[in-house]
C-alpha cells in the first residue's frame, strides 16, 4: 500500500503518536518551524528594541545611583516606567501586525492555516487606524508579539541549540579535534581524539531526540498561534449568522405551513365526514326497529362517532384556536385557561393587540408551559401573566409545583426556547428542586415576523 493512501496527520503531536514519524517530512519542517521562530524572534526583537531603550536608560541610571543620584535623575526612574509601557501599548500592535502575518504563514508548515481575524476597514489611514486598534485580533497579536519574543523564541533556540546544535558538534567532535580545534562544554575540556569518541554516542542520542523535541515545541507554538493569531473574519460570521437565522426561519415556517395543512384537512374534511357518518347512523338508527339489537348498535356507535368529533375539535382547537385568529390573546388565554384540570389564575394586560405572530408564539408557549404543569409538577396551582413591557410581550407562568424542570430531559421546553428565539426573543426558566417553577418569555413586537427569504 503506497503511503498516498494512508491519512495524513494536520498536526505535530498527531504525527508523533504514528510509527511513520521519522519516515516522513515531518522532522524537517518541525525543525524549520523551530529555526523560524527563532529568525522572527530575532527580528521581532529589533522592531520592539527601539521601544525598550527607555528601560535601557533606566538600568544604566541606576548602575550609575552607587555614586549618588541627583533629583532630576530620580524623576527619570519614576518616569521611565511609565513612559516604556506608554510607547509599548502605542507602537506595539503596529509591530504585531506584521509579525502576526510572517507567524501565519510560518505555523502553516506544521499546521493547518490560521484564518487572521482582522476585519477589512473601508476608507483611508485613519479609519485603518482606528479599526486595528479598536478590534481584538490586533491585541490578541500583541500578546502573541510579547511570547514570541520572550517565551517562544527563547525555548525555540534552546531546543535548536541543545539537541541539534550539540548534537552535530558532539557527533564531529573527533573530526574538529583532530583539526586542531578545541571543544569546551562549561568547565568540561575535550583535548584529544579519544576523549571525542566517547561524546559520539551522546551526540547521536540528542540529535535522535531532536525531532521529537522540534515536534513538539511546534506542536505547542502552532497552538498559541491558533488561539492568538486566528479567527473568523467578522464578515464571514456575521453571514454564517444570517444563514442560521434564516434556516431556523425556514423551519418555523414550514411548521407553521404544515400545522395550518393539518387544521384545514381535519377541520373541512375529516371533520365534516365524521358529520356526515353521525347523520347517516341518526337516519339508520330512526329506520331500525327499536328495541332491536341493530338499534342499541347503532345508537352506540353514533355515540362513539360524536365523541370522536368531540375529540377532534379539541385536537383542532389546540393547532390553531380561531379564536386566536378572529379576537387575539385576550380571548383565546381564558378558554386555554378553562380546559386545564387545576386552576389557573389568569392575568392579560395587553393596551393593544399584538402582531399575529407574536400571538402565535405567546399562545403555544403558555399551551406548552401548562402542559408541562399538568404532566410533571402535580402542582395544585398555577399563575399565568401577560403583558406589554416596553417594546416585548412579557408571558410568565409559576406553579407551586415540585420544582427540577429540566430542558435537556425533554424536548418541549427545548422546542419552546427555539421558536422563541427565532423571534429574537428569549425563554427565561428557574426551577429549583422542591419548586416553584416560573418560566418566563419574552417575544420583541418589533418588526415583521421572520421569513426564509428575509
Amino acid at each position: 500500500m503506497s503511503q498516498e493512501n494512508y491519512p495524513q496527520p494536520r498536526t505535530p503531536l498527531a504525527a508523533l503518536r504514528g510509527r511513520r514519524f521519522l519516515r516522513t517530512r515531518r522532522p524537517l519542517r518541525s525543525l524549520g518551524a523551530v529555526a523560524g521562530a527563532v529568525l522572527v524572534g530575532a527580528a521581532a526583537h529589533l522592531l520592539i528594541g527601539p521601544i525598550l531603550v527607555p528601560v535601557i536608560v533606566l538600568g544604566e541610571i541606576f548602575v550609575e545611583a552607587r555614586q549618588g543620584i541627583n533629583e532630576a535623575e530620580l524623576w527619570i526612574v519614576f518616569l521611565l516606567p511609565s513612559l516604556t509601557l506608554g510607547m509599548l501599548l502605542l507602537l506595539g500592535p503596529l509591530v504585531a501586525l506584521p509579525v502576526g502575518a510572517v507567524e501565519r504563514w510560518r505555523l502553516r508548515l506544521v499546521h493547518p492555516p490560521i484564518r487572521s481575524g482582522h476585519r477589512t476597514p473601508h476608507g483611508g489611514w485613519w479609519r485603518w487606524l482606528r479599526t486595528r486598534y479598536g478590534e481584538a485580533a490586533t491585541w490578541r497579536e500583541f500578546a502573541y508579539l510579547l511570547l514570541l519574543c520572550f517565551v517562544i523564541a527563547p525555548v525555540s533556540a534552546l531546543v535548536l541549540i541543545g539537541f541539534a546544535g550539540y548534537g552535530l558538534t558532539l557527533l564531529a567532535s573527533p573530526l574538529l579535534i583532530a583539526g586542531g580545534e578545541q571543544l569546551a562544554f562549561n568547565q568540561f575540556e575535550v583535548n584529544t581524539v579519544g576523549a571525542a569518541f566517547a561524546l559520539v554516542p551522546v551526540g547521536a542520542a540528542l540529535l535522535a531526540v531532536a525531532p521529537y523535541a522540534a515536534a513538539v515545541t511546534a506542536h505547542l507554538n502552532a497552538v498559541l498561534g491558533r488561539i492568538l493569531l486566528g479567527g473568523e473574519p467578522s464578515e464571514a460570521l456575521r453571514t454564517e449568522l444570517v444563514e442560521v437565522k434564516r434556516s431556523r426561519a425556514r423551519l418555523v415556517d414550514s411548521f407553521e405551513a404544515e400545522r395550518r395543512r393539518i387544521e384545514r384537512d381535519l377541520h373541512d374534511d375529516t371533520q365534516q365526514r365524521l358529520v356526515t357518518l353521525a347523520m347517516k347512523l341518526g337516519l339508520a338508527r330512526m329506520d331500525s326497529p327499536a328495541g332491536f339489537e341493530v338499534e342499541r348498535s347503532l345508537a352506540d356507535a353514533q355515540e362513539q362517532v360524536k365523541e370522536i368529533i368531540s375529540s377532534m375539535r379539541e385536537i383542532i382547537q389546540g393547532i390553531h384556536p380561531p379564536l386566536l385568529t378572529d379576537e387575539g390573546l385576550v380571548s383565546a388565554l381564558p378558554e386555554l385557561a378553562e380546559r386545564c384540570a387545576f386552576p389557573v389564575d389568569l392575568t392579560v394586560d395587553l393596551p393593544e393587540r399584538p402582531p399575529a405572530h407574536v400571538e402565535g408564539v405567546v399562545y403555544f408557549a403558555a399551551a406548552e408551559a401548562l402542559g408541562n404543569v399538568a404532566k410533571h409538577t402535580e402542582a395544585r396551582r398555577t399563575a399565568v401573566t401577560v403583558e406589554r413591557a416596553g417594546e416585548d410581550v412579557v408571558l410568565e407562568v409559576t406553579d407551586d409545583g415540585r420544582g427540577g424542570a429540566d430542558p435537556e430531559r425533554g424536548t418541549g421546553l427545548t422546542g419552546l426556547a427555539d421558536r422563541v428565539a427565532v423571534l429574537g426573543g428569549r425563554t427565561l426558566l428557574s426551577s429549583p428542586v422542591g419548586g416553584p417553577t416560573r418560566i418566563r418569555v419574552e417575544v420583541p413586537c418589533t418588526g415583521a415576523p421572520p421569513s426564509a427569504s428575509s
